[in-house]
């Protein structure tokens, strides 16, 4: 077996497991000293990026202001970061709140198409009656068309 650092085992020449820095072994206990030390410095260096990314984005602050929001949008990320995005249940709420946008987006636009229509209809036909009574009608529908014009 293997009397010293460097030794013969059944016959063969090997090397002990410490490596040499500086002409001297570094024994176990160092080697877990420095594994300590790096991990302290790693640890240390995350905390204070972390405290760093808390005051850019106040989070303190925005808990404060609001509160619910803030738990949402944890929540949010939380579920996104745990796999849910691409869910069958993400799908589905998906659709739906495109089906919901979509309507809240069209009505309003529908609703001044059919205004500006049931406008134009409305006042195309007092023009024909005021053109019918007068000749001065026509700077009347000149007048409204151009105002017309200028709504849309």
């Amino acid at each position: 077996m293997e009397s010293s650092e460097s030794g013969t085992l059944n016959g063969q020449r090997t090397e002990g497991n410490s490596s040499r820095a500086g002409g001297g072994a570094i024994s176990v206990g160092q080697r877990v000293d420095r594994v300590s030390d790096t991990a302290q410095e790693a640890w240390s260096r995350t905390r204070e990026t972390v405290n760093e990314l808390k005051e850019r984005l106040d989070i303190d602050g925005r808990v404060r202001r609001n509160p619910y929001g803030t738990m949402a949008a944890a929540l949010g990320i939380g579920y996104v970061l745990g796999g849910g995005f691409f869910s069958p249940l993400t799908a589905r709420l998906f659709r739906f709140g495109l089906r919901i946008g979509i309507r809240l987006a069209a009505i309003p636009f529908l609703e001044n198409e059919i205004r500006g229509f049931a406008e134009a209809v409305v006042t195309g036909s007092e023009d024909d009656e005021g053109e019918s009574a007068s000749s001065s009608g026509e700077g009347k529908r000149s007048q409204q068309k151009g105002s017309k014009g200028g709504k849309r």
